[in-house]
């Protein structure tokens, strides 16, 4: 007879949704509670996004030389305006004081063509003065004139060719490996000479599925939009990262592959460490690189919380435990909404002041009565 009623008792508390039978005479097994009330929650959601240089330059000769230098440090970062490589000048600077000697004569011509049309001019009123003179005169000033202008554009050009021998930085950032050595020669057709990917601030993408998004954007909606969130990063290696980002950037467009919109926030990307000359400075944010994304509220807003742990899940959904009459156990379905690892907010289910079983849950099941006392405050609070 023994046997077969702790068989039984046994069964019943294996079979959710069945109260198990307090033995006669047993006190009431006691569980700790909570009233449901408003509490400030910081709204998180999470992603994986991907860092993205700002800028990325490909460094290209401009003219055919032979290439004479490398003046900088493989892997380390350059500054604007740095001078990267030398090409060979001496051609180049022959090809500057021949369009200078050549400018030189055609000016000289000019001015000589002037006089003589002045002269022409003068004794276009005398015996001696005849109309076609001045004509010839008038076209050969301008003719001089027209060679005056090329000689100048040539003579531009040569010197702009001349400064092409110089390959300096057009922005700052981190330098690849130089992928031709002194020696070659380089043309524009050579492909890169090196890379520059800027290192602060950085770019962060991130999909974000088009469902999420909208949720986003219409909780957001009365509090700024997106510059009503931060965005905070986490390095591959999981290490923190204080910087913040904002949202700078939605995509117009939803993919058709993934149903998702590309995000994109802009953070800064300090050393880590003070920098030291000759060696590669060190940054958190490595360019291409996946990190782990939260968008999160600047500003937390009220909401209906009680502690996570008093959340049960099982097939149907998620529910918890209230306080009925009789200090009976009551089962109750919720729903959740942005909740944090502490505090469960509940969207639908419950009312502000009821109060929930937190403590002892396993104890309890529907119909169970209980000995409720206050929930033990977590550790230093």
């Amino acid at each position: 007879m023994r046997l077969a009623f702790l068989c039984f008792a046994i069964a019943a508390a294996l079979l959710p949704g069945v109260a198990l039978a307090q033995a006669p005479g047993a006190p009431p097994p006691a569980v700790g509670v909570v009233k449901a009330e408003l509490v400030a929650v910081t709204e998180t959601s999470d992603f994986v996004g991907r860092v993205q240089a700002i800028d990325r330059v490909a460094l290209t000769a401009r003219v055919t030389a032979f290439l004479d230098e490398r003046l900088f440090t493989e892997g380390a970062e350059v500054q604007r305006g740095d001078l990267l490589y030398k090409l060979e000048r001496a051609p180049f600077e022959t090809a500057v004081a021949q369009q200078e000697g050549t400018l030189a004569d055609v000016t000289a011509r000019l001015a000589n063509a002037g006089i003589q049309l002045g002269r022409a001019q003068t004794l276009l009123g005398t015996p001696a003065g005849q109309r076609s003179t001045v004509d010839d005169a008038l076209a050969n000033q301008r003719s001089l004139a027209a060679q005056t202008a090329v000689a100048t554009a040539q003579l531009r050009q040569a010197k702009i060719n001349l400064e092409y021998t110089e390959v300096r930085a057009p922005i700052a950032g981190k330098i690849s490996r130089s992928n031709i050595t002194i020696g070659n020669v380089v043309s524009p057709s050579s492909g890169p000479l090196a890379t520059i990917v800027s290192q602060d601030p950085m770019y962060i993408t991130f999909p974000v599925a088009s469902r999420t998004l909208t949720a986003l954007q219409k909780r957001y909606a009365d509090k700024g939009g997106t510059a009503a969130v931060a965005v905070h990063v986490k390095p591959p290696d999981g290490s923190s990262f204080a910087p913040i980002g904002t949202i700078d950037y939605i995509d117009p467009s939803v993919s058709l592959t993934t149903d998702t919109v590309l995000l994109r926030a802009r953070i800064a990307n300090p050393p880590l460490r003070p920098a030291e000359p000759g060696k590669p400075v060190e940054r958190a944010l490595l360019d291409g690189a996946f990190v782990a994304v939260t968008v999160e509220g600047i500003k937390p807003v009220m909401a209906l919380g009680i502690p996570r742990s008093a959340v049960l899940s099982d097939q149907q959904g998620d529910y918890v435990y209230v306080l009925g009459d009789g200090n009976k156990a009551e089962q109750r379905r919720v729903k959740l909404g942005q909740s944090t690892p502490a505090v469960a907010v509940i969207a639908d289910g419950l009312k502000e002041g009821e109060t929930v079983i937190a403590e002892g849950i396993q104890k309890v099941r529907p119909g169970t009565v209980v000995a409720a006392a206050p929930m033990t405050p977590p550790a230093g609070k």
